[in-house]
């Protein structure tokens, strides 16, 4: 089962991985189904989000550092609009 990893990090550990060096994705206040097609890392920056699984809901705050592993079948619920760098790790 698909799930959301939700951690912190450390500075070190976000320079170690070059999180910094990461795309930036932006999006408003909004709402919309999502199903991930292979894993993604994400540094969240700004915003409020609560993402909607079938196990539960994840509250993500800036500062969170979330997986969403492949196959995840979710609702995104963005309450503030969000700022986050992400990866797709191959």
């Amino acid at each position: 089962m698909a799930k959301v990893i939700i951690q912190k990090l450390s500075e070190a550990e976000i320079k170690e991985r070059n999180i910094k060096k990461w795309p930036i994705w932006k999006k408003g206040v909004s709402r919309f189904e999502h199903v991930y097609d292979g894993d993604e890392e994400c540094l969240f920056l700004e915003g409020e989000v609560i993402i909607e699984t079938k196990e539960g809901n994840y509250s993500i705050v800036p500062g969170d550092f979330v997986i969403f592993e492949d196959g995840l079948e979710c609702v995104w619920d963005i309450q503030k609009p969000v700022k986050k760098h992400y990866n797709f790790p191959s």
